[in-house]
């Protein structure tokens, strides 16, 4: 069993690493306090009219990706120019900032940034350290507004709006703090951000964002995409090395599609006997896996996009928001 699926319960593995968590829930605090006591302008802020941070409180997929490239869309609609920047999970780690193309290795940079990339069309900087990315990417592009991919935990970069991802459906978890549990911090840590946003199911109070995927594109760049429906004649093997598979499983099984299921450990590393099996079923799998898998792909194989559609009410929230930063920081 994977231990995402471990996590979702109290189980006697966790009772015993339950002293490890509250370790780590105390440096994880201790640091985010010792942070919050520092002034942002002397750790060098970077030169951009709003910073936002998209990240969650748990490990696993909770809808980042998918709020990023809607959030750089919308920004590119308000005439502003955003750029992203991220930890580069899956890649090389590297003590320099690096910039990420369409044409990038996943396996260098990681699979987020290169899906960031493509889909985007907006400067991409990938660095352990996301001040320096910061400043990297200041430097080399007339970017106004930056985006932190994952980096709700990295204080060392200043923000002015936090915006906080859940899994609707998974949500925290047996609620502990890593290792026992999913948590990276404590869940009170959401009375302290500016938007929470669930996706599929509402959390509480939250904002809910749906993920909408119709279409089936095949990797090898050749054959035409397909509707989802179209394979609901036969099996098709569904392939998903994400923080929650079950959530692209359910997803094709809601199209009415019949799945044979492949879960994988997120950010994996494919290889071609990963997505290759003994029959001519075809196969369906995420568009983040699909960047690591497209060079052995054969016909056989697509990738199932998936777009996101935030409720009306957040947009309009956060539309407000973003333009009371940018007078703010305008006379700071």
């Amino acid at each position: 069993m994977r231990i995402e699926d471990l996590w979702q319960d109290k189980t006697l593995l966790g009772f015993g690493l339950f002293p490890l968590s509250l370790v780590y829930c105390a440096i994880t605090k201790g640091r985010a306090l010792w942070y919050a006591q520092q002034d942002p302008y002397q750790r060098q802020r970077p030169a951009f009219k709003a910073i936002i941070v998209v990240g969650n409180l748990t490990v696993g997929g909770t809808g980042k990706t998918p709020m990023v490239i809607w959030l750089c869309d919308f920004l590119r609609r308000q005439n502003l120019r955003p750029g992203v920047v991220s930890r580069g999970y899956g890649g090389k780690v590297v003590k320099f900032s690096r910039e990420v193309t369409a044409h990038s290795d996943p396996a260098e940079v990681g699979d987020e940034p290169v899906m960031l990339a493509r889909h985007t069309h907006c400067p991409v900087v990938v660095d352990v350290d996301r001040l320096r990315a910061a400043h990297t990417l200041r430097a080399l592009h007339d970017c106004d507004i930056l985006i932190s991919d994952d980096g709700l935990q990295h204080h060392a970069l200043p923000r002015d709006i936090e915006i906080v991802m859940v899994d609707g459906e998974r949500r925290f978890g047996n609620g502990l703090c890593l290792p026992a549990g999913p948590l990276r911090e404590s869940v009170s840590r959401l009375n302290r951000v500016d938007f929470v946003v669930s996706t599929e199911l509402r959390y509480a109070q939250s904002h809910i964002m749906h993920l909408v995927g119709n279409l089936a594109i095949p990797l090898d760049g050749q054959s035409p995409l397909c509707k989802l429906a179209s394979f609901n004649q036969q099996p098709v093997h569904a392939v998903a090395g994400i923080g929650n598979p079950e959530r692209f499983f359910t997803s094709l099984r809601k199209k009415g599609l019949r799945i044979i299921p492949h879960a994988y450990p997120d950010h994996h590393r494919f290889r071609a006997a990963d997505i290759r099996f003994n029959d001519d079923y075809p196969v369906l799998m995420t568009e983040k896996d699909s960047v690591k898998c497209k060079t052995f792909a054969d016909d056989r194989h697509y990738f199932v996009p998936v777009k996101a559609h935030p409720e009306a009410r957040f947009v309009s929230a956060f539309a407000q928001r973003l333009q009371a930063v940018i007078h703010l920081n305008r006379f700071n």
